[in-house]
């Protein structure tokens, strides 16, 4: 930029701020790696930080770079995101995208399986304190034992779903907890630098007509009206 002005017209303070940050999570999700490999750990923590990592990438770097201007990254603030969101539906039809559904079945199941793993564990604890005493205290940080009785937790989901959809594994059923979540962020942010280049989520606008050739709306056609009235409205004088 030739002077200040110039600099913060065409915001470099954000360009600045973002390009530090991814930076910084990059860096970290090493720092992640590396802690592990010194502790002789398994290295998956910094794997599943690779999603919310490969998120902010999406929206902060590679969205800008697809759409020719920093000024269509995500704003920083939370009204400003919000916009961001609707504005990015209108113009992109992500409700419509796969992956980005896979997301969403990854957020949203993501919590289930938590909610439902938490509430199990916490349901078959191996009673060691009386009723007077928190349940917490019977619990001593490094013991060799079990702290909760998986057969029983397992036996209860097997009978409340069916025998196989309840895990007997507890080693796969963490890597199932962890997975879930990451490879769905993981195809959302995939989703996210498809769409940067206009590769956009399935149209179905009026592919229903009846015999005479009149078109008979679907919800395709109402989210279609929705975008369309988002988008007039974000970029008023444009679309007279």
């Amino acid at each position: 930029a030739a002077s200040i002005n110039e600099w913060l017209y065409n915001a470099g303070p954000y360009q600045l701020i973002v390009c530090h940050f991814l930076l910084g999570v990059a860096c970290y999700m090493g720092r992640e790696w590396e802690l592990s490999f010194r502790l002789g750990m398994r290295p998956w923590i910094a794997v599943a930080y690779s999603a919310p990592v490969a998120a902010a990438i999406a929206v902060f770097l590679i969205y800008p770079i697809g759409q020719g201007s920093f000024s269509d990254g995500m704003p920083l603030g939370i009204s400003g995101t919000f916009n961001f969101i609707i504005v990015f539906q209108a113009e992109h039809n992500i409700l419509m995208h796969p992956f980005h559904m896979l997301g969403v079945a990854g957020v949203f199941g993501g919590s289930l399986f938590s909610a439902m793993h938490g509430s199990l564990v916490t349901s078959s604890l191996i009673r060691e304190t009386t009723e007077n005493e928190s349940a917490n205290a019977g619990y001593r940080f490094g013991q060799e034992e079990e702290t909760y009785n998986i057969v029983a937790a397992h036996g209860y989901f097997g009978r409340l779903i069916f025998q196989y959809a309840s895990f007997n594994n507890s080693r796969s059923l963490h890597f199932f907890l962890a997975a879930w979540p990451v490879v769905g962020i993981w195809f959302t942010s995939l989703g996210l630098s498809t769409i940067a280049f206009n590769l956009n989520g399935f149209n179905f606008n009026q592919s229903v007509v009846d015999s005479q050739g009149r078109v008979i709306n679907t919800w395709a056609d109402i989210i279609n009206r929705a975008n369309l009235g988002m988008e007039v409205m974000h970029e008023r004088n444009a679309h007279n």
